[in-house]
């Protein structure tokens, strides 16, 4: 693993009916208000995942500057996105939950479930961590967890993204491979039983529930900013899964992808090859570069033993302030080496600007 090395949770992808609604949403209850880039073109390479035909897309890279992974907000500019047929319950296969860092829960629960209605009881992990359970606008599950590191403090009482709930039909099979091809390799907890207390569909019904973090430090440019992250397994044990994204396409209502921050593309190809988990997707299958909006980079596909979507992203080019000409070249840099805070205020003072507009 010396030729590359996985950062960290860069994003979760979100497919929706209305991008800027979504957008504004998270915005509003949860800090999403620095957009990364945005781009609004074809997306030629995901062939695999679109049927087979390129699909135009409106799609933006949002983050909270407290820390935390950022949301990939994703919609279909012509193709009529598909909604789910079915109640998704806990257990059923593909992500269920995008993780969201809160330094206080209770306090953060009182103000926001004034304002917003889906809002859940607290209740605690396994290991003793607060939480509480709600939806976006458009019935995403969130799970806001109480976690008190916080990257540039901005007086919020909420961050980014920290991990994701995702449900998975072999328990061991699904701890192995994100164990060893993603690095999750220590087991936080693992417990049998009720998930919940009915909150959430089926979640009263027996299942095996695993949480998984990286036994090692974070690195690379974006490292501090990104911050640790959690996957949580959920295997149902008394009734049969559905999958989430059965007869849909990648960008469809709900959450698409857990995307990692990466460096060393190609030898982790050869690295999750070697451990049966091939590229599906590669946005560069001839070195070239891939251009993202304004930034550009290089980005692949695997799957996970149930065919949830993992995508690597390696970054070449990240605006900090476009009209200046003032870009970051990654290639030109220690990819281990973090990036100062100025620059991410720097992008945050731009970006806010370009968003209320």
């Amino acid at each position: 693993m010396d030729n590359f090395f996985i950062s960290a949770i860069q994003q979760v992808g979100v497919g929706t009916e209305n991008f800027r609604a979504t957008w504004d949403w998270y915005i509003k209850h949860f800090g999403f208000d620095i957009r990364i880039l945005e781009d609004d073109t074809v997306a030629e390479r995901m062939l695999p995942y679109t049927g087979n035909q390129a699909q135009k897309r409106h799609a933006c890279i949002a983050v909270n500057l407290q820390g935390g992974s950022g949301l990939e907000i994703w919609q279909y500019s012509l193709r009529k996105p598909k909604s789910i047929d079915f109640e998704i319950q806990v257990g059923d296969l593909g992500i269920l939950a995008a993780k969201i860092k809160c330094r206080d829960v209770e306090a953060f629960r009182a103000q926001f479930c004034a304002d917003w209605p889906d809002c859940g009881p607290l209740e605690t992990l396994p290991d003793g961590t607060p939480y509480f359970w709600t939806r976006d606008l458009y019935g995403n599950w969130l799970q806001v967890i109480e976690r008190k590191d916080v990257f540039i403090d901005e007086g919020r009482l909420t961050g980014g993204v920290i991990g994701a709930v995702v449900g998975v039909s072999d328990m061991e099979a699904s701890i192995q491979f994100y164990g060893e091809v993603l690095g999750y390799n220590r087991v936080v907890s693992d417990t049998t039983g009720a998930y919940g207390d009915g909150y959430l569909p089926s979640s009263l019904l027996k299942c095996r529930r695993v949480i998984l973090a990286a036994d090692r430090p974070m690195q690379g440019a974006f490292a501090a900013m990104l911050g640790s992250s959690t996957i949580e397994l959920v295997q149902a044990l008394e009734r049969t899964p559905r999958k989430i994204y059965e007869g849909r396409f990648w960008g469809d209502p709900g959450f698409i992808q857990i995307c990692f921050d990466i460096t060393g593309m190609r030898a982790l190809g050869d690295f999750c090859a070697s451990k049966g988990h091939p590229f599906t997707v590669d946005s560069c299958p001839k070195g070239e570069q891939f251009d993202m909006g304004d930034a550009s980079g290089h980005f692949t596909y695997i799957e996970d033993p149930d065919g949830t979507l993992i995508e690597f992203v390696e970054t070449h080019k990240v605006p900090v302030v476009k009209k200046l000409g003032w870009f970051i070249d990654m290639k030109k840099r220690d990819a281990r080496k973090v990036l100062p805070k100025f620059l991410f205020r720097a992008m945050g003072l731009v970006s806010r600007q370009k968003t209320s507009k």
